[in-house]
């Protein structure tokens, strides 16, 4: 246990991964061990936490996910975080949608914007991955589809394709934690007529709602690798998948993956060290 006085009021807990593998991890690792919020700061995620936090079990629930991973714990004045926590989140254009918090939504054409209120749930447009997923959709969902979003998160992408003109979408999330926010997502974005959010395995859960034309999954690639079959099993004939969670140095390992379940690709997007791809079969 750490003792604080003063004007140090607060724990900052930074950890960098030994290496691009166990990134996602590290986060879930995190926000396991009970962060609030989690950010990145160049290769290193950053949360702060209260001052009589017991560090030591962050320190494990890390090295459990990445015994190489490095830490660093300092003390932090008092401030608000609710406010500097604000300030980081801004809102995003994406072709012909946008992505943002609730408190910088006024003014906006609700027809194209996505209103996302920042919680523990992954997906509120800071993220490459997420951009990136957006972006592809843009060209692939059509009026009426049917959609199933794999590692929903904070259902940024299933709204997104409700925006875009899908009839019904799936949004699917393992993580019971998430699913609060997602559902209040959904309802603040005027959607719940055609977004229903389900708990659950995506294993499980999509070849129970397929066929759907288009898949959407922002996961790691070694997940997406052990999905991309049942994925193909779901869609329509002509159906699409989108996937991201793909680092860019990744990219050929994954088109190796992709030609060799006879897939074809139909478009790619890149940004910073994410790579986002849909294909077709």
């Amino acid at each position: 246990m750490t003792e604080h006085r003063g004007s140090f009021a607060w724990i900052r807990f930074a950890t960098r991964p030994s290496n691009p593998e166990t990134r996602e991890a590290l986060s879930a690792a995190l926000f396991e061990a009970g962060a609030q919020g989690v950010h990145e700061d160049g290769d290193w995620f950053v949360t702060h936490l209260e001052p009589e936090t017991d560090v030591t079990v962050y320190e494990a629930a890390v090295h459990a996910a990445d015994a190489e991973a490095i830490t660093v714990t300092s003390d932090v004045p008092n401030v608000d975080w609710s406010v500097m926590w604000r300030d980081r989140i801004g809102a995003h254009a994406l072709g012909s949608l946008t992505v943002t918090p609730p408190w910088l939504a006024a003014g906006m054409n609700p027809a194209t914007t996505i209103i996302i209120e920042p919680a523990m749930a992954f997906g509120t447009g800071e993220h490459p991955t997420t951009r990136g997923v957006v972006r592809l959709m843009q060209g692939v969902i059509r009026a009426g589809d049917t959609v199933a979003d794999l590692g929903a998160g904070s259902a940024v992408l299933a709204i997104a394709a409700a925006k875009l003109g899908a009839d019904r979408i799936a949004a699917i999330e393992m993580d019971h934690d998430a699913i609060s926010n997602a559902e209040d997502n959904v309802l603040a974005n005027g959607v719940s007529d055609q977004v229903r959010v389900f708990e659950g395995d995506a294993a499980v859960l999509l070849p129970l709602l397929a066929p759907v034309r288009v898949v959407t999954a922002n996961i790691i690639s070694s997940v997406l690798t052990e999905l991309l079959p049942m994925i193909g099993r779901s869609l329509t004939d002509g159906g699409v998948a989108i996937l991201s969670g793909i680092l860019v140095e990744e990219r050929d390992e994954m088109l190796a993956v992709i030609s060799a379940g006879g897939w074809t690709v139909l478009n790619e997007d890149a940004e910073e060290l994410w790579w986002s791809v849909s294909i077709t079969r």
